[in-house]
């Protein structure tokens, strides 16, 4: 068995690689990552990636189509990844969210892979907070990152066939400690807070409803993905991956993580205005289709591991909204250095 993992170089992708050598010993694991994150490890130095067969550096919108070859399940989880970038480089997320990951779809395709899994967002839900929503639920994406993902999903609707299944995996925002961590995430920053400055200060009313999943549920629903049947959802599936438990107003969070952390406080804006990215999701099809693959990480865990993970490191950043542990941060000093250029396409050298 071959498997390909496009941007498994991020937050995201040293969990799917463990669990994926993990669940397939003999599969030939390789990795394609256009390394924007690569040299921010979080631990002593060991690169992830040493589980992995072999690993290639590249731009997921000029794939070659020869890395395809023999290849039986990919994993796409490459793309600009929040809404933040997204809104800063909105040209450049559709281009590599929408228009890169179809054309790898239909590569693929042409080159006999059999399974194709996509990693999609609830973002897709937009504000909907009144009841939580299913994969029938009618779709409000606010954001470039959020559209490119329905646009994604709608174009690969028609590519799956019985050769060719697609499994779109619409994941909560993701938490929890990497070998590449990013801050710039809602429970994240929260812990990172408490762990650095004893505070939590949530800047919007803390109203928002935001389901969760720890990314080594991610990872385990991944691999679930790339050996379903079409007995088991249909050649093309759509399914909101992650647990009815996890979904959390925002300030619920924070006083959550203050009452694990001892001696936080919380300040909360309850004067400012309501943030319209508010959704609740509704995940039972996920757990009649995969009952051996449901999220194992519980709210406390994740938050202790967070807390450990940053308490290990020495971590007493307060100004660490500024640092390369926030994505948008390290695409704008590598432009900053010319060795990004406009599309966020490596130039030869700094100029």
């Amino acid at each position: 068995m071959k498997i390909l993992i496009t941007g498994n170089m991020g937050y995201v992708g040293p969990a799917v690689v463990q669990q994926l050598r993990t669940g397939f010993p003999q599969a030939t694991l390789i990795g394609y990552d256009l390394g924007y994150f690569a040299g921010l490890l979080t631990n002593e130095g060991l690169l992830p990636e040493y589980l992995i067969d072999r690993q290639y550096f590249g731009d997921v919108r000029k794939l070659p189509d020869d890395l395809l070859a023999g290849v039986d399940g990919l994993v796409h989880l490459a793309a600009i990844s929040n809404d933040p970038m997204g809104s800063r480089y909105e040209e450049v997320t559709f281009a590599v969210n929408h228009q890169a990951s179809v054309s790898i779809a239909r590569k693929a395709k042409e080159q006999g892979v059999k399974s194709f899994v996509f990693a999609s967002s609830c973002s897709t839900y937009g504000f909907a907070d009144d009841v939580p929503r299913t994969e029938n639920s009618p779709l409000n994406p606010l954001t470039a990152y959020a559209k490119s993902k329905v646009y994604t999903e709608r174009d690969l609707r028609d590519l799956a066939d019985k050769n060719f299944m697609v499994t779109c995996l619409r994941f909560p925002t993701a938490c929890g400690m990497s070998s590449r961590l990013r801050l710039d995430l809602v429970l994240n920053d929260f812990v990172a807070s408490a762990v650095a400055s004893q505070k939590i200060i949530v800047l919007s009313d803390g109203t928002p409803w935001r389901p969760l999943i720890n990314i080594k549920d991610m990872a385990r629903a991944i691999k679930w993905a790339l050996q379903r049947e079409a007995s088991s959802g249909g050649e093309f599936l759509v399914v909101n991956t992650g647990t009815n438990e996890w979904n959390y107003q925002v300030k619920d969070l924070a006083e959550w993580v203050a009452r694990i952390i001892p001696g936080v406080s919380v300040s909360i804006n309850r004067n400012a205005q309501p943030d319209k990215r508010s959704y609740r999701v509704n995940f039972d099809l996920f757990k009649s289709l995969a009952p051996n693959h449901q999220p194992q990480w519980g709210l406390d865990a994740t938050v202790q591991e967070l807390q450990q993970g940053l308490q290990t490191l020495g971590f007493n950043l307060n100004d660490f909204r500024n640092s390369h542990y926030m994505r948008l941060k390290v695409l704008d000093s590598l432009r900053a250095k010319a060795l990004l250029n406009n599309q966020l396409e490596w130039t030869e050298k700094p100029s």
